[in-house]
């Protein structure tokens, strides 16, 4: 019997997303008991849609097969970039929604403890999507980096800039690009990464200027209420 060489892209690719579902898992959670513990918190629509939409991307996730990406799944790529601009959208709303809030003097505004709960899941949820963003797009995804389809990244590693510190065929992970959003968002700029592409230094601003906005609406407002 004859066996048929599998093609170039579908060959195995192993990288685990255990990262990717414990990460989304860990927001869903945090964003249900937030929803229990402050009912007045103002939502963008139902109160099931950003959450149903995040099942939905973990679905996604699960479905795909975690050590094979190959080309009959790349649907699931599209799939995974329209749910996660979706996200993009609502985390863009409740930032803005937050913003209103702060302006206005809404309900939500009076506790600093909701104040706080509420400035953290809008802060967490710009982290968890801008690296869904990065993870998916640099380089033309997962399964680009892998076969080295793009002779330059759009965003230069510690590891690709030093060869000599990283072990041989190293590879970006969502981890990675975890850090990469959560450093952003913590010192408004990256840290260990340079953006190469236009498309990653316009979306690191963007990120940077919402988390500096959250943060520092939600602190001055918070050290107001328990002044």
């Amino acid at each position: 019997m004859t066996i048929v060489a599998p093609e170039p892209d579908e060959r195995a690719f192993l990288e685990p997303r255990w990262p990717i579902v414990a990460t989304l898992g860990f927001f869903v959670l945090v964003s249900i008991v937030l929803r229990i513990a402050v009912p007045e918190r103002s939502s963008l629509g139902p109160v099931w849609l950003v959450p149903a939409v995040e099942i939905g991307l973990l679905l996604v996730l699960l479905a795909a097969d975690p050590a094979r990406v190959s080309g009959h799944r790349r649907w699931l790529r599209r799939l995974a970039i329209a749910l996660v601009s979706l996200l993009a959208c609502a985390a863009l709303a409740s930032t803005v929604e937050l913003i209103v809030d702060l302006v206005e003097g809404a309900k939500v505004t009076d506790s600093a403890s909701s104040l706080l709960a509420s400035g953290a899941v809008i802060w967490l949820g710009n982290v968890l999507v801008f690296s869904l963003f990065y993870w998916l797009l640099d380089s033309g995804g997962p399964l680009a980096r892998y076969r080295g389809d793009r002779p330059y990244p759009d965003f230069a590693f510690t590891q690709h800039m030093s060869p000599e510190l990283s072990p041989p065929g190293w590879r970006t992970q969502y981890a990675d690009y975890l850090i990469l959003a959560l450093t952003t968002s913590t010192a408004f700029s990256p840290t260990d990464v340079m953006p190469m592409a236009r498309w990653a230094k316009l979306t690191l601003s963007l990120q940077s200027l919402i988390a500096l906005t959250v943060v520092g609406l939600v602190i001055a407002r918070a050290v107001n209420v328990f002044a």
